[in-house]
This record gives C-alpha cells, structure tokens and sequence, in this order.
C-alpha cells in the first residue's frame, strides 16, 4: 500500500524551508529550503521564487497529497483589484511604523490601550499589519489609494499555489489574522471600521477558514490546508499543550502557550493571538533574541561554538557585568528607538568570556520577562519547550533553567514551524477532529544549577529600567 505524503512550508523572515512527511506517522521523507533577501520590506515575488526552489530541492509535490504554508505574521502585503502587489511588502520587523501605531492608541482616546485590548485582543505595535497600514495611507498615500486587498505572507503564497484567481479568493486562518490588529479572535470576526481608520478606506480581507478546512487545491490537485502563521504552526509542530511555554530564540524571540480562553491585556506586553487548533495563543515577542548572540560572537571574533564555550567560563551574574540587548531597538517593551548598553564593566569584567555571558544572560532575562507577562494573563507554566536556532547553544540551553526558575526541555533542531504546517496539512487531509497524533522526538531536559535566578534578574532588571528612564528623560 502506498503511503500518503504530506508537505509543510515555512515562509520566515530569512528563508523558505520544506519538509516531506508521512501523513500517517510523521516521518520525514525529504526536505529543501531556500534564502529570502534581506532588509525589513521585500517583494513578495522573492518569497515565491525562493517557494519554488525550496520544492525543487525537496523533491516536489508530484507524490504528496496535501500542502500547508506557515509564515511569519503580520506583513503587509496590498493587492490592487487585479491581484497584482502594490509595493513590497513591509515586514514584521520593519518598525518605520512605530509612530503609526502610537497614532492609533492615541486616537482611540485616553484609555486607548485598553480599548484595542478589548476590540482585538492586543494593543497595536509597529510590527502589526494595522500600523503598516496607517503608516502607508500618510507616507504614499497613492499606493493606499490602490490598495483593494490586504493579506499576509501565509495567504499570498497559499492564493498562488491554488492559482490566483481574484482577490475574493484568498484565504487565512484565525492565528494569521489574528495578528493584523484589526481580527477578533474572541468573536472570530474582523474590525473592518479598524481597518478603515488605518487605511482611509475598507478592502477585501481574506476569508477566515476553520483549524482543519481546505483552502482549495493546487492546478495539480494537491489539497491546500488554510496555513498559519508561524508561531502558531510551531506550536502545532512541537505538539504544545496546556501548561507548556514554548520560548523560541529566531530572529526574533517568542514566548507563548496553547490556552483555552483569549487574553486582552491592555499594557500591550501579551499578543492575544489566536492558534491553529481552535483555541488561543497568548504571545510576548521580543525583536532581540538569536541575533543579539550572533552579533556579540562576531564582535568576540568566535564561532557560535566557541561563544557558547566562552560563556559558559564566567560565573553566572557574569560578575555584575550585565547587557541590556535593545541593539535592534525592541517590540517588548514597546521601544523601538531603543539602544542597546552595558552595564557594571569594570577590570574584571571587561573579558570576552563576561561579554559572552551577559549577552546570554540579557537576552534570556528579556524573554523572562515575557514569561513574566504570560503568568499575569493567567497562563500556567508547567513546563518551557526551548526552539530555534539559539537553543542550539549549549550555554543558551545550561543558563535558561537559571534563568526562568523552571526545567527547560530542547527538543531535537528541526524545522518546528514546517513540522507545524505539515502536521495541518494532514489534518486537512484526514477530516477528523483533532490533528493526527505523530510519534514525539526524545527531549533533553536542563535542570537549574544553583539559586542564581533572584539576582541574576533584579541585576538586569534595574540596568533595564535606566535604559528605559532614559529613553523618557533624556540623557
């Protein structure tokens, strides 16, 4: 009997990965990727191109059955009435938009937060779709003018390997739209007036189709499940449950858990996004993750292996010598003209291997806090599930647990958002209930060593708070 095949896509920021599986088990067939241009705004028909190489290298998808695309949210991409791309589309990271987004709080009064909270579920930042938006309607106000459809990422290449026939035919998934600013996810229902306020006018917005609904078929046949975004296919593919954290150190870093019931938190720390199962996914994202470690390991003249092993040779608290990672500025806390600073340099301290430490440590510390920020919304954490390509390091992996005061477990290095849409396109397949139920991988789990985790955070919290007086004062 032959078996069934499945693929899952993952659009990201730096490249397109694909991963072959078998629908009934979930073992990997084969698999391609291919690079994305850089820079935080991008033809979308570089996403494409990068699609189909990726396939090819793959193996194709003559033999496979069903097809998912995961992305990364919130990008931007208009579509005038003929389906044809307006202007590149501006990325989650592109945070030109920051003002945009203060604009909209703003307008929506003084307690302006707490009504974005309540409308959509999170407060808007200069990573949403709907800041991008306003930020396009007053800076090339013509290119809004033609703008007849807005999608994302996920939904562009899903339209165009079903064949791009009108731009009433695009599709999402709650977890995608979810992260526009202007969808529900408690009611599953867009905020067209929010839409409108942004843009200056309405568009055709992608129909929102349910967890485990077909999105269509390629010219070919193969079925199209509806796709997410990506977080929510991470979570997908790394089987996340009620009671786990899942803390992904990418290009940005992400923490985030399956939960039953929707968050709206007005400070705007907690995304109330939605997942790919039904259910909700609440999320703190920080643009300072991954990148913050490559950087220090390049100014050190290491490799990452290397790096690892550097930090590893200072004491945990590096000495006092503390890194605040704002070196990209940062989404939470809602700073994007942030800095990056050190602190508590002193002879001792001005080491490579303190360095290396205190980047470790201060990137981790800012995701802690996001952890922080999901246990206020509610969320219990019995268990953090460490991803991405900063899981890798050793140091990253012995310093988390320290850190976040809990167990950590790292799953093996694979291609969880991939994994995630493969795991949809299954589902989409099958037509039962629930995903299919794929053999989980061994875990390694770090225990925290020692009772560093106290001072280690009050110590990066109070270099924290001066960068962010600061940025309020003046210097």
């Amino acid at each position: 009997m032959t078996r069934k095949l499945v693929a899952g896509i993952d659009s990201s920021t730096q490249s397109c990965k694909v991963v072959v599986r078998d629908a009934d088990t979930g073992e990997l067939v084969r698999e391609g990727r291919a690079a994305h241009p850089g820079g935080t705004e991008v033809a979308p028909g570089a996403w494409a191109e990068a699609l189909d190489v990726a396939l090819t290298e793959a193996g194709g998808l003559a033999d496979v059955s069903a097809v998912s695309v995961a992305a990364q949210q919130h990008g931007m991409v208009c579509l005038d009435e003929r389906g044809e791309v307006v202007r590149p589309a501006l990325l989650w990271n592109d945070t030109r938009s920051a003002k945009a987004a203060d604009d909209l709080v703003a307008e929506a009064g003084p307690d302006g937060r707490a009504q974005w909270a309540s409308a959509v579920g999170s407060v808007p930042l200069a990573s949403f779709t709907v800041s991008k938006l306003r930020w396009l309607a007053e800076h090339e106000p013509d290119a809004a003018a033609r703008t007849a459809a807005v999608v994302l990422p996920h939904d562009w290449l899903t339209w165009r390997l079903a064949g791009a026939r009108g731009i009433e035919a695009t599709t999402t998934d709650r977890s995608d739209a979810s992260g526009t600013g202007y969808y529900s996810p408690a009611t599953n229902s867009y905020r067209h007036d929010l839409l409108k306020t942004a843009l200056g006018h309405d568009a055709v917005l992608p129909a929102v189709l349910g967890p485990r609904q077909r999105a269509g078929t390629t010219g070919n046949g193969v079925v199209l499940g509806v796709g997410a975004g990506d977080n929510a296919a991470a979570a997908l593919g790394v089987a996340l449950r009620s009671g786990d954290v899942l803390v992904s150190i990418g290009t940005s870093g992400t923490v985030f858990a399956v939960a039953e019931q929707a968050t709206a938190d007005a400070s705007g720390a907690v995304a109330g996004f939605a997942d790919a199962t039904g259910r909700f996914l609440p999320l703190v994202c920080t643009l300072n993750a991954a990148r913050v470690l490559d950087t220090t390991a390049r100014l050190l003249r290491v490799d990452a292996a290397q790096f690892s092993e550097l930090a590893l040779q200072a004491p945990s608290g590096a000495d006092g010598l503390v890194m605040v990672p704002y070196l990209e500025g940062e989404r939470t806390p809602d700073k994007p003209e942030a800095t990056g600073s050190l602190h508590g340099l002193t002879m001792r301290t001005m080491s490579a291997a303190h360095l290396a430490r205190a980047a470790v440590e201060g990137m981790l510390c800012g995701l802690a806090d996001g952890l922080d920020a999901l246990i206020e919304q509610g969320v219990v954490v019995n268990r953090i599930l460490l991803v991405g390509g900063g899981a890798r390091s050793e140091a990253v992996g012995r310093i988390a647990p320290t850190i976040f005061g809990r167990p950590v477990v790292i799953p093996p290095p694979g291609e969880y958002v991939a994994d995630g849409a493969a795991r949809q396109a299954a589902w989409a397949l099958s037509g039962q209930p629930e995903p299919p139920q794929w053999s989980a991988a061994r875990y390694a789990t770090h225990q925290a060593q020692g009772d560093g985790a106290r001072w280690v955070r009050e110590r990066y919290a109070q270099a924290r708070d001066q960068v962010l007086d600061r940025l309020v004062t003046g210097p």
